[in-house]
């Protein structure tokens, strides 16, 4: 009976060393693994940085018996060529190859400036000599699923649909001449104008990334999406590359460069007009591989 239990005892210590010995490499080899190879075998990574960018936006307003020409809003109101704005990123590795895919920018702008010609937007036209105030607020988010067709220890590539939602708003303020339908013109001192245009479009996209060296990791996306439906018809088109430094296997910091533009003709009560927003520039951020 006790060499019964001693051979049991003897078989559960060497089956412990066994699992010990197993266990061993596997955390060393974890280990060991380079920082840089985090970003493509977390479950969860987060990207937040901070954008200094050019915008672009471009806008069409018409009355309600009028087509109204565009309105630079660059020339109009001055470039914000120095703007530092937010953009974040989540990618979260449902499985190694199946991921879902979250974005959020947002980028808010106020203006104001004595105009040097008059700018017709709707039914109103604002004067010339008088100080115009513009206020824009632009925000992003996209929900996608993303497919990794190709996943090996050193890169990915990876083919993402989802659906990418742009939101603006646009305020105008200042004195101005209001025409209603009938032709009837009225002078106002204060004038306030506010349109809110969301433009939600589907985008399919490609992305890649590559452990370079232990502690570099490159990555580029290319998203677009053309449609015409429902009363809107237009494109939006993102492009982004950025490189990261991994200092450790949970945190680096990258430089990128993001270019993003939206083009849409739109024909719905809230709106009648067009709208051209696009924005570009680097990107400073954090990179969290959790």
């Amino acid at each position: 009976m006790n060499s019964i239990k001693m051979a049991t005892a003897g078989m559960a210590v060497s089956m412990a060393l066994l699992a010990a010995g197993v266990a061993a490499p596997a955390q060393a080899q974890a280990q060991e693994r380079p920082p840089a190879q985090s970003v493509l075998d977390s479950s969860l990574v987060v990207n937040v940085g901070s954008f200094i960018l050019n915008t672009d936006l471009t806008g069409r307003l018409d009355g309600s018996s009028t087509t109204n020409p565009d309105v630079d809003f660059d020339r109009a109101f001055g470039r914000d060529n120095d703007a530092t704005r937010i953009r974040a990123d989540l990618l979260w590795r449902i499985t190694p190859r199946q991921h879902l895919r979250v974005l959020y920018f947002d980028n808010h702008r106020t203006a104001s400036r004595v105009i040097d010609r008059p700018i017709e937007w709707g039914d109103y036209s604002f004067t010339v000599g008088g100080n115009v105030n513009a206020d824009t607020k632009f925000r992003i988010g996209e929900v996608a699923y993303e497919y990794a067709f190709k996943h090996e220890p050193t890169y990915e590539l990876a083919a993402s649909v989802g659906v990418h939602y742009a939101g603006l708003k646009v305020t105008l303020s200042g004195a101005a001449t209001v025409t209603d339908a009938n032709g009837t013109a009225t002078e106002l001192p204060a004038a306030i104008v506010t349109k809110n245009v969301p433009a939600p479009l589907p985008v399919v996209g490609l992305r890649g990334g590559w452990a370079v060296s232990p502690h570099w990791y490159l990555d580029a996306q290319a998203q677009y999406f053309s449609m015409k439906m429902n009363g809107y018809d237009g494109y939006v088109s993102d492009l982004r590359a950025g490189a990261s430094w991994m200092y450790s296997r949970h945190v680096g910091i990258g430089l990128g460069y993001n270019r993003f533009v939206t083009n849409i003709d739109v024909s719905r009560d809230n709106f009648d007009g067009r709208l051209r927003f696009g924005y570009s520039g680097l990107l400073l951020y954090l990179t969290g591989a959790f």
